[in-house]
């Protein structure tokens, strides 16, 4: 099977100690290509570093991430960092696949709320503006999101552009699907808590279509049954793949391939 992980944070500190055997693991399962979501200026180096030690399979975003604006008097120097490299990504680097990731998160304050919101939106009309896809993280924030893509993919089409991208973990049920799904070109990033008991994900994966889903790990986090508990990878991908399948009634050879497609639609077909 061909695989894609489109939201691997394999360059993170927890994979320093074994990054070149879970890379080869990710390989011999299958996995093709893994994205890597940049978070704030901390991961720049060891996101860029991995991008041009392994440029065959691993391919950069570029963003600042809600909860890295959170207490941090410096972040509009961040946003404008991340908009350099957008415009003038680093010599010898793959080109950046998306814009991200970026996005909301009130899960652990809302006293930074306004300040999120500015900077997802400042990024959001340069993917537009760039014609670059978006990968969007988004927790405890669901609302404000959808509201705020409605109105940014109204805007960006009243400019000529277009706003596009990926909702990285998707963690809510088909009513917000729905709902998002309306408002332009979206997929929507399963990852391991599909295989959760009584997962909501699970019931909202049932209504949507397997051209609008991308698989990913988010590794280190959020690691799938059976490995639960333990550190994600980036094979465990397949485990994402698996339950997918059985949910939607086809086999997994046929959601990796769709995926597969999926990905190349909307990160890589016009490169």
């Amino acid at each position: 099977m061909r695989l894609t992980d489109t939201h691997s944070h394999l360059y993170d500190e927890a994979f320093d100690a074994d990054r070149a055997e879970v890379l080869e693991r990710a390989l011999q399962s299958g996995v093709e290509r893994l994205l890597l979501p940049a978070i704030d200026s901390e991961s720049h180096a060891a996101l860029h570093a991995l991008c041009r030690e392994h440029p065959e399979c691993c391919v950069p975003m570029m963003g600042l991430h809600p909860t890295s604006v959170n207490e941090n008097p410096r972040w509009r120097e961040e946003l404008l960092l991340v908009e350099e490299y957008l415009r003038m990504p680093p010599i010898g680097l793959t080109p950046y696949c998306a814009v991200g990731e970026i996005g909301l998160d009130f899960y652990w304050s809302t006293e930074y709320c306004e300040e999120q919101i500015e900077a997802f939106r400042t990024q959001c009309r340069w993917a537009a503006e760039l014609d670059l896809p978006v990968a969007i993280h988004t927790r405890a924030a669901w609302d404000a999101m959808c509201s705020i893509i409605e109105e940014e993919c109204a805007a960006a089409r009243a400019r000529g552009q277009r706003l596009r991208g990926l909702f990285h973990a998707y963690s809510e049920g088909a009513e917000v699907y729905e709902r998002l799904r309306k408002t332009g070109e979206w997929l929507f990033g399963i990852g391991g808590v599909v295989t959760y008991k009584k997962s909501i994900v699970a019931e909202a994966v049932k209504a949507m279509r397997l051209e609008e889903i991308v698989l990913e790990t988010d590794c280190p986090y959020l690691t799938p049954v059976p490995h639960r508990g333990q550190r994600n990878e980036p094979s465990y991908v397949v485990h994402t793949c698996n339950k997918v399948a059985e949910l939607l009634c086809v086999t997994p050879e046929e959601v990796a391939e769709q995926t597969s497609r999926n990905v190349e639609r909307m990160f890589f077909r016009e490169r």
